[in-house]
C-alpha cells in the first residue's frame, strides 16, 4: 500500500506553560512529535508531511533531525482539524495512495494498531481510529451499525441515547488521498467555533455512498498531552509499557518501577539491571551484562559479560568491550575499553583507548582538556595504572606497562616500562609541631579581634 503520514503539529500548547512548541516536550528523551513518527513509520510511509505552526523553526529543525526527507509545511491560522490537514495538500498535490492523518502530541497509538486500519481501508473508503472510554466525557462519540460508521456525534449536539455511546473518536483518520482533500474543501465552518473539523469528513463520505468504518484500540493509545499532568502521565505509561516489554524479553529488573529507560533503549536477555538506573538516549546493552544500582547511561554500548556500577556514569561514545568492569564512582567519555579492562572505582577515563585486560588503578585521570582542544589517552594490553595518576593527553602507555602510584605521566610510557613521575618527598623534623603552634596562634588572634 502506498501511504502518506501527515502528523498534525501546529497547535502552540497554552496549557503546557512553556515557550517550546507543546510537541516538542520530551518523553523517554525524545519529543513526543518523534513518537508520533516512529509510530507512523512502521507502515513504510512513502511521504511524510509536518503541519507546523508556532515555534514553525524549531519543529523543522527536530524533524530534520529524526528524518531528513520529511516535509514541514506551516499552518499560519489554526483553523480547526481539517484545516490543519489542508495545509499538506500542495506538498501532496502529486501523491497517489491513501493519507493517514496523526497528531503530534498524541504519541502512543501502537504500530499494529495502524496496521489494522490499513487493513481495514481495503474495503473501506474512511476509516477512522476509535477506543471505549472509561470515562466519555465530552468526547466524540462513534455512532455504529454492525461494522459501519454511520456519524461522529459532538457531546454537544449529541442526544442522551447518543451520550450514552462509549466508543469515541480518537481524530486519526485515514483516506485516498485525492477523495480526502476533495471532502476536506466542502467542509464550512458552521459551529460555535467557527473552525474546520475533519470529523465532518465522515458525514462527507456518507452523502457520497462511500463506505465507513471504525477501527477500536486501547484508550491509553488515544492519551493526547495538554499540560504538565499529562506529560507526566504519558511518561509513566512509557516507562510501564517500555519495562514490560524487556522483562517478555528475558531482562530482569530488581525493582522495575526505579528504573528510567530512553525511546532508544535495547538490552539483550539475561542482562541484570539493579535499582535506580537511569538510561538516556542511545543505550545498547548486549545479552548477560549487569548494570548495577544508582548508574547513568547515556550514548554507549556495554558488551556481554560486562559489569557497570554501583554509582557508574557512562558518557555518550563509551564502548565496553566483553567482561569489561566499571566500578562505583567511575565516569567514561568517549572511550573504547578492550575486553577484560578494569577501572573499578574513583577514575575518570575519557577520550581514551584501554586495552585488553588492563587495570586502572583508583583515582586515575586522563588529562584530556588542554582549555581549546581534546587529546587522546592510549593505554595499551595488560597495563596497569597506579592509583592517582594521572595522564596528561596525549600520551601512550604501552602494553604490559606500568605506572607508579602518584605519577603524573606526561610523556610516553614503552611497553613493559615501569614509570614513575613524582616530586622529591623531602621530610622537615618538627615543622609539623612548629606549623600547627603558628597556626593555633594566629586562630585564637583572630577570635579575640572579633569580639
Amino acid at each position: 500500500m502506498n501511504i502518506a503520514l501527515v502528523i498534525l503539529a501546529a497547535g502552540k500548547g497554552t496549557r503546557m506553560k512553556s515557550d517550546l512548541p507543546k510537541v516538542l516536550h520530551e518523553i523517554a528523551g525524545a519529543p513526543m512529535l518523534v513518537h508520533a513518527m516512529q509510530s507512523g513509520a512502521a507502515l513504510d510511509p512513502a511521504r511524510v508531511v509536518i503541519v507546523a505552526g508556532h515555534g514553525f523553526d524549531t519543529v523543522k529543525a527536530t524533524v530534520a533531525d529524526h528524518d531528513p526527507d520529511a516535509t514541514v509545511v506551516l499552518q499560519e491560522e489554526q483553523k480547526g482539524t481539517a484545516h490543519a490537514v489542508d495545509a499538506a495538500r500542495e506538498a501532496l498535490a502529486d501523491f497517489e495512495g491513501d493519507v493517514i492523518v496523526l497528531f503530534g502530541d498524541t504519541p502512543f497509538v501502537r504500530p499494529e494498531t495502524l496496521a489494522r486500519m490499513a487493513d481495514a481501508r481495503g474495503e473501506n473508503a474512511v476509516v477512522v481510529l476509535g477506543f471505549e472510554a472509561a470515562d466519555p466525557g465530552k468526547y466524540g462519540r462513534l455512532v455504529m451499525q454492525g461494522n459501519s460508521l454511520e456519524a461522529i456525534v459532538e457531546y454537544a449536539d449529541a442526544t442522551d441515547e447518543q451520550r450514552a455511546i462509549s466508543f469515541c473518536n480518537s481524530g486519526v483518520m485515514l483516506a485516498d488521498s485525492k477523495s480526502l482533500f476533495s471532502m476536506i474543501a466542502e467542509i464550512e465552518s458552521d459551529n460555535a467555533q467557527e473552525e474546520y473539523y475533519l470529523t465532518d469528513v465522515v458525514g462527507i463520505a456518507r452523502d457520497r455512498g462511500l463506505s465507513v468504518t471504525a477501527v477500536a484500540c486501547d484508550e491509553e493509545e488515544t492519551l493526547g498531552i495538554n499540560s504538565r499532568l499529562h506529560l507526566a502521565d504519558a511518561e509513566e505509561i512509557f516507562q510501564t509499557r517500555a519495562r514490560r516489554a524487556l522483562m517478555e524479553l528475558g531482562v530482569t529488573m530488581q525493582q522495575p518501577a526505579t528504573v528510567m529507560l530512553s525511546h532508544d533503549t535495547v538490552i539483550g536477555r539475561d542482562t541484570i539491571i539493579e535499582p535506580n538506573v537511569y538510561f538516556g538516549p542511545g543505550v545498547t546493552i548486549e545479552s548477560g551484562a549487569h548494570i548495577r544500582a544508582f548508574s547513568h547511561l547515556e550514548g554507549c554500548h556495554v558488551s556481554r559479560g560486562a559489569i557497570v556500577g554501583p554509582y557508574a556514569r557512562l558518557r555518550p561514545g563509551a564502548e565496553l568491550a566483553e567482561d569489561v568492569r566499571i566500578g562505583n564512582f567511575v565516569e567514561i567519555k568517549n572511550a573504547t575499553l578492550d575486553e577484560g579492562a578494569k577501572v573499578n572505582h574513583l577514575s575518570y577515563i575519557g577520550d581514551a583507548s584501554v586495552g585488553a585486560a588492563s587495570n586502572i588503578g583508583a583515582g586515575t585521570v586522563t588529562c584530556n582538556y588542554d582549555g581549546v582542544m581534546k587529546h587522546k589517552t592510549t593505554i595499551g594490553k595488560s597495563a596497569f595504572i597506579g592509583s592517582d595518576t594521572m595522564l596528561v593527553a596525549p600520551v601512550t602507555v604501552g602494553d604490559g606497562a606500568m605506572t607508579a602510584s602518584g605519577s603524573v605521566i606526561t610523556q610516553d610510557v614503552p611497553a613493559e616500562a615501569l614509570a614513575l613521575a613524582r616530586a622529591k618527598q623531602v621530610n622537615k623534623a618538627g615543622m609539623a609541631r612548629k606549623l600547627f603552634e603558628l597556626l593555633k596562634s594566629k586562630k585564637v588572634k583572630r577570635d579575640k579581634e572579633s569580639v
